[in-house]
Protein backbone atom coordinates (compact mmCIF):
# COMPACT_ATOMS: atom_id res chain seq x y z
CA UNK A 1 0.00 0.00 0.00
CA UNK A 2 1.27 3.47 -0.92
CA UNK A 3 0.29 6.38 1.32
CA UNK A 4 1.08 10.06 1.65
CA UNK A 5 2.20 11.19 5.09
CA UNK A 6 2.33 14.95 5.53
CA UNK A 7 3.05 17.02 8.62
CA UNK A 8 3.73 20.70 9.32
CA UNK A 9 6.13 19.64 12.07
CA UNK A 10 9.12 17.40 11.54
CA UNK A 11 12.67 17.28 12.85
CA UNK A 12 15.66 15.04 13.39
CA UNK A 13 17.11 14.45 15.88
CA UNK A 14 13.63 14.89 17.33
CA UNK A 15 13.42 17.36 20.21
CA UNK A 16 10.14 17.66 22.07
CA UNK A 17 6.83 15.88 21.87
CA UNK A 18 5.55 16.97 18.44
CA UNK A 19 8.76 15.99 16.63
CA UNK A 20 9.02 12.71 18.56
CA UNK A 21 5.45 11.82 17.70
CA UNK A 22 5.99 12.44 13.99
CA UNK A 23 9.28 10.54 13.86
CA UNK A 24 7.95 7.50 15.71
CA UNK A 25 4.75 7.50 13.65
CA UNK A 26 6.81 7.40 10.47
CA UNK A 27 8.99 4.61 11.87
CA UNK A 28 5.91 2.49 12.63
CA UNK A 29 4.15 3.21 9.34
CA UNK A 30 7.28 2.57 7.28
CA UNK A 31 7.14 -1.07 8.39
CA UNK A 32 3.60 -1.47 7.10
CA UNK A 33 3.32 0.73 4.01
CA UNK A 34 5.16 2.40 1.20
CA UNK A 35 5.21 5.88 2.69
CA UNK A 36 5.75 9.11 0.75
CA UNK A 37 6.66 11.93 3.14
CA UNK A 38 5.73 15.57 2.49
CA UNK A 39 7.35 17.89 5.02
CA UNK A 40 5.88 21.23 6.03
CA UNK A 41 9.16 22.02 7.79
CA UNK A 42 11.92 23.51 5.67
CA UNK A 43 15.41 22.01 5.48
CA UNK A 44 16.80 24.09 8.33
CA UNK A 45 13.91 23.36 10.66
CA UNK A 46 14.02 19.71 9.64
CA UNK A 47 17.61 19.50 10.88
CA UNK A 48 19.66 19.87 7.69
CA UNK A 49 20.80 17.36 5.10
CA UNK A 50 21.47 14.58 7.62
CA UNK A 51 17.88 14.86 8.81
CA UNK A 52 16.63 14.74 5.22
CA UNK A 53 18.69 11.60 4.58
CA UNK A 54 17.27 9.99 7.71
CA UNK A 55 13.68 10.55 6.59
CA UNK A 56 14.56 9.39 3.09
CA UNK A 57 15.80 6.13 4.60
CA UNK A 58 12.37 5.59 6.20
CA UNK A 59 10.33 6.41 3.11
CA UNK A 60 9.76 5.58 -0.53
CA UNK A 61 10.14 9.26 -1.35
CA UNK A 62 10.65 12.50 0.55
CA UNK A 63 9.42 15.94 -0.49
CA UNK A 64 9.21 19.47 0.87
CA UNK A 65 5.86 21.15 0.44
CA UNK A 66 6.08 24.34 -1.65
CA UNK A 67 5.23 26.56 1.31
CA UNK A 68 8.03 24.98 3.35
CA UNK A 69 10.55 25.64 0.61
CA UNK A 70 9.61 29.32 0.77
CA UNK A 71 9.92 29.58 4.53
CA UNK A 72 12.82 31.14 6.37
CA UNK A 73 12.47 31.55 10.13
CA UNK A 74 8.69 31.79 10.46
CA UNK A 75 7.54 29.91 13.59
CA UNK A 76 5.60 26.81 12.51
CA UNK A 77 2.61 27.48 14.78
CA UNK A 78 2.15 31.02 13.43
CA UNK A 79 2.51 29.77 9.87
CA UNK A 80 -0.16 27.10 10.22
CA UNK A 81 -2.58 29.01 12.40
CA UNK A 82 -2.30 32.14 10.28
CA UNK A 83 -1.12 30.63 6.99
CA UNK A 84 -1.91 32.33 3.72
CA UNK A 85 -4.41 31.08 1.16
CA UNK A 86 -1.60 31.18 -1.38
CA UNK A 87 0.47 28.68 0.60
CA UNK A 88 -2.56 26.45 1.05
CA UNK A 89 -3.25 26.34 -2.68
CA UNK A 90 0.41 25.72 -3.51
CA UNK A 91 0.57 22.81 -1.11
CA UNK A 92 -2.76 21.37 -2.25
CA UNK A 93 -1.74 21.61 -5.93
CA UNK A 94 1.58 19.89 -5.23
CA UNK A 95 -0.05 17.06 -3.30
CA UNK A 96 -2.85 16.71 -5.87
CA UNK A 97 -0.39 16.19 -8.71
CA UNK A 98 1.39 13.45 -6.75
CA UNK A 99 -1.89 11.79 -5.73
CA UNK A 100 -3.13 11.65 -9.32
CA UNK A 101 0.17 10.51 -10.80
CA UNK A 102 0.69 7.73 -8.25
CA UNK A 103 -2.96 6.76 -7.64
CA UNK A 104 -2.65 7.32 -3.90
CA UNK A 105 -5.58 5.97 -1.88
CA UNK A 106 -4.73 7.35 1.58
CA UNK A 107 -3.43 10.61 3.05
CA UNK A 108 -2.23 10.53 6.66
CA UNK A 109 -2.15 14.02 8.20
CA UNK A 110 0.42 13.94 11.00
CA UNK A 111 -0.21 16.62 13.59
CA UNK A 112 -3.59 17.04 11.95
CA UNK A 113 -4.79 19.52 14.62
CA UNK A 114 -3.23 22.35 12.62
CA UNK A 115 -3.81 20.93 9.13
CA UNK A 116 -7.54 21.64 9.03
CA UNK A 117 -7.47 23.97 6.01
CA UNK A 118 -5.43 21.49 3.99
CA UNK A 119 -7.80 18.66 4.93
CA UNK A 120 -10.79 20.72 3.75
CA UNK A 121 -9.12 21.69 0.48
CA UNK A 122 -8.00 18.17 -0.42
CA UNK A 123 -11.38 16.68 0.49
CA UNK A 124 -12.99 19.05 -2.03
CA UNK A 125 -10.63 17.77 -4.71
CA UNK A 126 -10.71 14.09 -3.76
CA UNK A 127 -14.12 13.13 -2.35
CA UNK A 128 -13.28 9.41 -2.32
CA UNK A 129 -9.71 9.34 -1.05
CA UNK A 130 -9.19 7.99 2.47
CA UNK A 131 -8.00 10.55 5.03
CA UNK A 132 -6.65 10.20 8.55
CA UNK A 133 -6.48 13.22 10.85
CA UNK A 134 -3.80 12.15 13.33
CA UNK A 135 -3.99 14.42 16.38
CA UNK A 136 -1.41 14.91 19.10
CA UNK A 137 -3.91 16.41 21.56
CA UNK A 138 -7.31 18.05 21.82
CA UNK A 139 -6.35 21.50 20.64
CA UNK A 140 -9.57 23.21 21.76
CA UNK A 141 -8.93 21.88 25.26
CA UNK A 142 -5.33 23.07 25.13
CA UNK A 143 -6.56 26.59 24.30
CA UNK A 144 -9.41 26.69 26.83
CA UNK A 145 -7.18 25.48 29.67
CA UNK A 146 -5.06 28.61 29.28
CA UNK A 147 -7.93 30.92 30.20
CA UNK A 148 -7.62 30.64 33.99
CA UNK A 149 -3.94 31.63 33.77
CA UNK A 150 -4.58 34.74 31.69
CA UNK A 151 -5.03 37.97 33.65
CA UNK A 152 -5.99 40.22 30.74
CA UNK A 153 -9.74 40.12 30.18
CA UNK A 154 -9.48 40.78 26.43
CA UNK A 155 -7.04 37.88 26.10
CA UNK A 156 -9.43 35.66 28.04
CA UNK A 157 -12.21 36.53 25.61
CA UNK A 158 -9.95 35.85 22.63
CA UNK A 159 -8.90 32.47 24.03
CA UNK A 160 -12.52 31.50 24.60
CA UNK A 161 -13.34 32.48 21.03
CA UNK A 162 -10.35 30.54 19.67
CA UNK A 163 -11.37 27.47 21.65
CA UNK A 164 -14.93 27.59 20.30
CA UNK A 165 -13.61 27.99 16.75
CA UNK A 166 -11.34 25.01 17.24
CA UNK A 167 -14.23 22.87 18.48
CA UNK A 168 -16.08 23.67 15.24
CA UNK A 169 -12.99 22.63 13.26
CA UNK A 170 -12.70 19.41 15.28
CA UNK A 171 -16.32 18.54 14.53
CA UNK A 172 -15.77 19.27 10.84
CA UNK A 173 -12.60 17.25 10.38
CA UNK A 174 -14.10 14.30 12.25
CA UNK A 175 -16.86 14.44 9.63
CA UNK A 176 -14.51 14.91 6.67
CA UNK A 177 -11.89 12.31 7.60
CA UNK A 178 -12.35 8.57 7.59
CA UNK A 179 -10.40 8.21 10.83
CA UNK A 180 -9.49 10.71 13.56
CA UNK A 181 -6.90 9.49 16.04
CA UNK A 182 -6.34 10.34 19.70
CA UNK A 183 -3.15 9.73 21.61
CA UNK A 184 -4.93 8.27 24.64
CA UNK A 185 -8.29 6.96 25.79
CA UNK A 186 -8.95 10.45 27.21
CA UNK A 187 -8.59 12.09 23.79
CA UNK A 188 -10.39 9.25 22.01
CA UNK A 189 -13.42 9.65 24.26
CA UNK A 190 -13.49 13.40 23.57
CA UNK A 191 -13.45 12.96 19.80
CA UNK A 192 -16.18 10.32 20.06
CA UNK A 193 -18.48 12.98 21.52
CA UNK A 194 -18.25 14.85 18.22
CA UNK A 195 -19.73 12.13 16.01
CA UNK A 196 -22.38 9.42 15.90
CA UNK A 197 -19.90 7.24 13.97
CA UNK A 198 -17.80 6.21 16.97
CA UNK A 199 -15.86 3.71 14.85
CA UNK A 200 -14.20 6.64 13.07
CA UNK A 201 -12.25 7.48 16.24
CA UNK A 202 -9.23 5.28 16.98
CA UNK A 203 -6.18 5.41 19.23
CA UNK A 204 -2.69 6.10 17.88
CA UNK A 205 -0.55 6.55 20.96
CA UNK A 206 2.53 8.53 21.83
CA UNK A 207 5.33 5.98 22.14
CA UNK A 208 9.07 5.78 22.64
CA UNK A 209 11.69 4.02 20.54
CA UNK A 210 13.57 2.45 23.44
CA UNK A 211 16.62 1.79 21.28
CA UNK A 212 17.23 5.55 21.25
CA UNK A 213 17.42 5.81 25.04
CA UNK A 214 20.56 4.04 26.09
CA UNK A 215 22.15 5.35 29.28
CA UNK A 216 24.79 7.87 28.35
CA UNK A 217 27.40 9.70 30.35
CA UNK A 218 29.40 12.69 29.24
CA UNK A 219 32.17 13.88 31.52
CA UNK A 220 32.47 17.10 29.53
CA UNK A 221 29.04 18.19 30.73
CA UNK A 222 30.36 18.43 34.31
CA UNK A 223 26.86 18.08 35.75
CA UNK A 224 26.31 19.13 39.34
CA UNK A 225 24.78 16.40 41.50
CA UNK A 226 22.18 15.90 42.79
CA UNK A 227 20.10 17.59 40.14
CA UNK A 228 16.58 18.00 38.81
CA UNK A 229 15.68 17.97 35.12
CA UNK A 230 13.07 20.01 33.26
CA UNK A 231 12.89 20.14 29.48
CA UNK A 232 10.43 21.39 26.91
CA UNK A 233 9.69 23.98 24.26
CA UNK A 234 9.27 27.45 25.73
CA UNK A 235 7.37 30.34 24.20
CA UNK A 236 5.33 33.33 25.33
CA UNK A 237 5.05 34.35 28.96
CA UNK A 238 1.93 32.29 29.63
CA UNK A 239 2.83 29.26 27.53
CA UNK A 240 2.43 25.94 29.32
CA UNK A 241 6.18 25.39 29.70
CA UNK A 242 6.92 28.97 30.78
CA UNK A 243 4.23 28.84 33.46
CA UNK A 244 5.46 25.43 34.61
CA UNK A 245 9.07 26.61 34.89
CA UNK A 246 8.13 29.82 36.70
CA UNK A 247 6.03 27.85 39.19
CA UNK A 248 8.92 25.47 39.73
CA UNK A 249 11.52 28.22 40.14
CA UNK A 250 9.52 30.52 42.40
CA UNK A 251 7.39 28.22 44.53
CA UNK A 252 8.83 24.70 44.49
CA UNK A 253 12.61 24.86 44.10
CA UNK A 254 13.21 27.13 47.14
CA UNK A 255 11.48 24.54 49.36
CA UNK A 256 13.65 21.78 47.94
CA UNK A 257 16.78 23.89 48.44
CA UNK A 258 16.03 24.41 52.11
CA UNK A 259 15.94 20.65 52.61
CA UNK A 260 18.72 19.73 50.16
CA UNK A 261 21.08 22.76 49.92
CA UNK A 262 23.29 21.07 47.30
CA UNK A 263 20.43 20.47 44.85
CA UNK A 264 20.77 21.85 41.31
CA UNK A 265 18.17 22.44 38.61
CA UNK A 266 18.80 22.15 34.87
CA UNK A 267 16.24 23.67 32.51
CA UNK A 268 16.70 23.04 28.82
CA UNK A 269 14.83 23.24 25.57
CA UNK A 270 13.97 25.58 22.72
CA UNK A 271 13.81 29.23 23.90
CA UNK A 272 14.51 28.35 27.54
CA UNK A 273 17.65 30.49 27.40
CA UNK A 274 15.75 33.53 26.10
CA UNK A 275 12.71 33.02 28.35
CA UNK A 276 14.89 32.97 31.48
CA UNK A 277 17.87 35.03 30.38
CA UNK A 278 17.52 37.36 33.37
CA UNK A 279 17.43 34.60 35.95
CA UNK A 280 20.25 34.88 38.47
CA UNK A 281 20.52 31.78 40.63
CA UNK A 282 23.73 29.80 41.00
CA UNK A 283 21.70 26.67 41.70
CA UNK A 284 19.81 26.85 38.39
CA UNK A 285 21.38 26.37 34.96
CA UNK A 286 19.46 27.33 31.81
CA UNK A 287 20.89 25.51 28.81
CA UNK A 288 18.70 26.40 25.84
CA UNK A 289 18.34 23.79 23.10
CA UNK A 290 20.87 20.96 23.31
CA UNK A 291 21.84 18.31 20.77
CA UNK A 292 20.28 15.59 22.91
CA UNK A 293 18.44 15.57 26.22
CA UNK A 294 19.43 11.96 26.90
CA UNK A 295 22.77 12.55 28.70
CA UNK A 296 21.05 15.07 30.98
CA UNK A 297 17.97 12.93 31.54
CA UNK A 298 19.69 9.61 32.18
CA UNK A 299 21.89 11.13 34.90
CA UNK A 300 19.20 13.23 36.62
CA UNK A 301 18.04 12.36 40.11
CA UNK A 302 14.47 13.45 39.36
CA UNK A 303 12.70 14.50 36.16
CA UNK A 304 9.83 16.96 36.45
CA UNK A 305 6.51 17.62 34.71
CA UNK A 306 5.03 20.57 36.65
CA UNK A 307 2.43 21.46 34.02
CA UNK A 308 -0.61 23.59 34.82
CA UNK A 309 -2.30 23.17 31.44
CA UNK A 310 -1.77 21.00 28.36
CA UNK A 311 -3.55 18.35 26.33
CA UNK A 312 -2.50 14.98 24.95
CA UNK A 313 0.03 12.76 26.71
CA UNK A 314 3.46 13.79 27.93
CA UNK A 315 6.56 12.56 26.18
CA UNK A 316 8.36 14.01 29.22
CA UNK A 317 7.08 11.11 31.31
CA UNK A 318 7.70 8.49 28.62
CA UNK A 319 11.26 9.70 28.01
CA UNK A 320 12.06 9.77 31.72
CA UNK A 321 10.72 6.23 32.01
CA UNK A 322 12.80 5.11 29.03
CA UNK A 323 15.89 6.54 30.76
CA UNK A 324 14.95 4.94 34.11
CA UNK A 325 14.74 8.35 35.77
CA UNK A 326 12.07 8.80 38.48
CA UNK A 327 9.41 11.41 37.80
CA UNK A 328 7.33 13.92 39.76
CA UNK A 329 4.34 15.27 37.86
CA UNK A 330 1.15 17.21 38.35
CA UNK A 331 -2.08 15.30 37.81
CA UNK A 332 -2.65 17.08 34.51
CA UNK A 333 0.95 16.42 33.47
CA UNK A 334 0.26 12.69 33.67
CA UNK A 335 -3.10 12.89 31.89
CA UNK A 336 -3.87 9.99 29.57
CA UNK A 337 -1.10 7.73 30.85
CA UNK A 338 -1.71 4.63 33.03
CA UNK A 339 0.48 5.84 35.88
CA UNK A 340 -0.19 5.44 39.60
CA UNK A 341 1.07 7.64 42.39
CA UNK A 342 3.68 5.81 44.42
CA UNK A 343 4.02 3.00 41.87
CA UNK A 344 5.65 4.52 38.79
CA UNK A 345 5.48 8.28 39.48
CA UNK A 346 4.81 10.67 42.31
CA UNK A 347 1.88 13.03 41.69
CA UNK A 348 1.53 16.42 43.37
CA UNK A 349 -0.41 19.56 42.50
CA UNK A 350 0.57 21.99 45.25
CA UNK A 351 4.05 23.54 45.73
CA UNK A 352 4.81 21.99 49.14
CA UNK A 353 3.60 18.54 48.09
CA UNK A 354 5.52 18.75 44.81
CA UNK A 355 8.71 19.82 46.61
CA UNK A 356 8.31 17.10 49.25
CA UNK A 357 7.90 14.49 46.52
CA UNK A 358 11.19 15.62 44.96
CA UNK A 359 12.98 15.49 48.30
CA UNK A 360 11.55 12.06 49.04
CA UNK A 361 12.94 10.62 45.78
CA UNK A 362 16.37 12.24 46.19
CA UNK A 363 16.71 10.96 49.75
CA UNK A 364 15.17 7.52 49.28
CA UNK A 365 17.13 5.54 46.69
CA UNK A 366 14.93 2.47 47.12
CA UNK A 367 11.86 4.52 46.22
CA UNK A 368 13.70 6.14 43.30
CA UNK A 369 14.72 2.74 41.95
CA UNK A 370 11.19 1.34 42.32
CA UNK A 371 9.60 4.24 40.48
CA UNK A 372 12.22 4.09 37.73
CA UNK A 373 11.93 0.34 37.26
CA UNK A 374 8.13 0.33 37.23
CA UNK A 375 7.89 3.23 34.80
CA UNK A 376 10.41 1.58 32.46
CA UNK A 377 8.35 -1.63 32.52
CA UNK A 378 5.22 0.38 31.69
CA UNK A 379 6.89 1.87 28.60
CA UNK A 380 8.49 -1.41 27.57
CA UNK A 381 5.16 -3.24 27.70
CA UNK A 382 2.75 -0.60 26.43
CA UNK A 383 4.51 2.36 24.83
CA UNK A 384 7.15 0.98 22.48
CA UNK A 385 7.25 1.12 18.68
CA UNK A 386 5.72 -2.38 18.46
CA UNK A 387 2.61 -1.07 20.21
CA UNK A 388 2.29 1.81 17.75
CA UNK A 389 2.79 -0.56 14.81
CA UNK A 390 -0.07 -2.71 16.15
CA UNK A 391 -2.35 0.34 16.42
CA UNK A 392 -1.39 1.42 12.90
CA UNK A 393 -2.34 -2.04 11.57
CA UNK A 394 -5.76 -1.76 13.21
CA UNK A 395 -6.31 1.70 11.69
CA UNK A 396 -5.33 0.58 8.21
CA UNK A 397 -7.48 -2.55 8.55
CA UNK A 398 -10.47 -0.40 9.49
CA UNK A 399 -10.10 1.48 6.20
CA UNK A 400 -10.20 -1.72 4.10
CA UNK A 401 -7.44 -0.64 1.77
Amino acid sequence: MEIIYTSPIMGYPAFGGPELRILNSIKALSKLTSIHIFSGANLKRLGGNNAKKHYESLSSSFHFLPSARGLRNIPFVRRFLQGSQKNLVLDANYLSTFIQKNEIKLIWFGYGNISYSLIVELRKRFPDIKMICDTDSVWSRFISRQIEFESNQDNKINLLSESKTKVLEERKWVELCDITTGVSSVDVEYYKTLTEAKEKIMQFSNVIDLSEYKIKTNAKLNLKKPYLFLAGTFGHENSSMNLAAKWLIKEIFPIVQRKIPSIHLYILGVNSDTSFKDLKNNSITILGKVDSVIPYLTNADVALTPLKYESGTRFKILEAAACRTPMVSTTLGAEGLPVTHGVNVLIADEPVAFANAIVQIVNDKALANKLASNSFSMVEQNFGLANLEKEAKEILKALNI
